[in-house]
């Protein structure tokens, strides 16, 4: 049986509270918070997922909630053998395949991704993940042979997509998409709308690392996001910031690794010589309006270094981030003037 490890959680949000079950005041009779949310946890996706839900009344939302969760985790599991994306991934190189409007937008966004990052995010590095497959029992060091082979495989240019058709082609056999790096953040996406089309105001995502913080905290103010010292266990923070209605995601080293004669191998690949990226960065969190951004990037900038990912994500709107380096300084994006270091051992870097 596959060990599934669960990432660290690299965020922790510490909500101001009001006062146990109280409603808050000068709220309207329809738009009533209680500060002892409804709340469901699962184990989804190989990570644990809660949702919980501040507005009272709204507890029966986390039915559709979770059965959307449960349905796209079912369509996009490269793990499950009869997911959309593994009836794709075993007709590469044959024939195109018709998937689900939800799997042909996240393929869809992800080549978009691939494309902005030209390559160093690349959503069919699935030949390469499956080779280490980090995260699992059978992980290992692959041989360099081994890596020479699938290589050639990774390449986002070869993917078809007919939109009128709503199909999928692979061009080669053995090609394989691997839409790990962004499923959770598609995933989280679209539990906030469901969250919005049921008239919830005020909520906390957590899918296993990719939060997103919906309206203000019951007391009427922002959420306190802390930012997780990726050195250490779960609950170690570096800092915080105030958010609300954002999305924040956090990639780093620490998360899933292999170790393999004293040497650490984290699950971060670089699709261009097969092997994790190796730089600077212990962790990066990208605060932004879509979490399916947040996710692409996360990864991306990894892929790009502490210097180069700064300046990448210094040319977006509306996205900021927190990278942590290997020798414990902190750098932040220029839009994000609100994030507060606390702790001691971390230093802010100059930029």
């Amino acid at each position: 049986m596959k060990k599934v490890v669960v990432p660290i959680l690299l965020i922790m949000l510490i909500s101001v509270m009001v006062g146990c079950g109280s409603s808050v005041e000068g709220k309207t009779e329809t738009d009533k918070l209680t500060t002892n949310p409804y709340k469901e946890t699962a184990f989804l996706m190989g990570t644990v997922v809660t949702v919980k839900i501040y507005d009272e009344d709204k507890q029966a939302v986390l039915k559709p909630v979770f059965e959307r969760i449960n349905s796209l985790a079912e369509q996009i599991a490269t793990e499950e053998t009869d997911s959309e994306i593994d009836k794709v991934n075993q007709k590469a190189g044959l024939q195109s395949v018709k998937v689900t409007e939800d799997v042909y937008q996240l393929i869809k966004a992800g080549l978009a991704h691939s494309t902005s990052a030209s390559g160093s995010f690349d959503i069919t590095i699935g030949p390469l993940t499956s080779l280490w497959h980090i995260g699992f029992d059978d992980a290992r060091k692959p041989e360099q042979s081994e890596i020479d082979e699938v290589l050639p495989l990774i390449d986002y240019a070869k993917v078809e997509l007919d939109e009128k058709e709503q199909t999928v082609f692979l061009q080669e056999k053995g090609m394989k998409l691997d839409l790990g790096a962004i499923a959770k953040g598609f995933i989280a996406d679209q539990v906030v709308e469901v969250l919005k089309e049921h008239n919830v105001t005020t909520a906390i995502v957590d899918l296993g690392g990719n939060i997103y913080v919906l309206g203000n905290n019951p007391s009427g103010e922002p959420w306190t996001v802390g930012i997780q010292d990726p050195f250490s266990a779960r609950g170690e923070v570096i800092g915080k910031l105030p958010e609300t209605n954002k999305s924040i995601v956090t990639s780093g080293i620490y998360e899933r690794y292999l170790e393999v004669d004293g040497v650490k191998y984290h699950h971060l690949l670089n699709p261009v010589d097969g092997y994790p990226f190796q730089n600077k960065i212990a962790g990066v969190s990208i605060i932004s309006d879509k979490s399916i951004d947040g996710d692409a990037l996360s990864t991306t900038v990894f892929s790009k270094g502490l210097e180069d990912g700064m300046k990448y994500l210094e040319k977006m709107e509306g996205v900021e981030a927190i990278f942590v380096s290997t020798d414990k300084k902190v750098y932040v994006t220029s839009g994000l003037e609100e994030f507060t270091l606390t702790n001691k051992a971390f230093q802010m870097g100059e930029q």
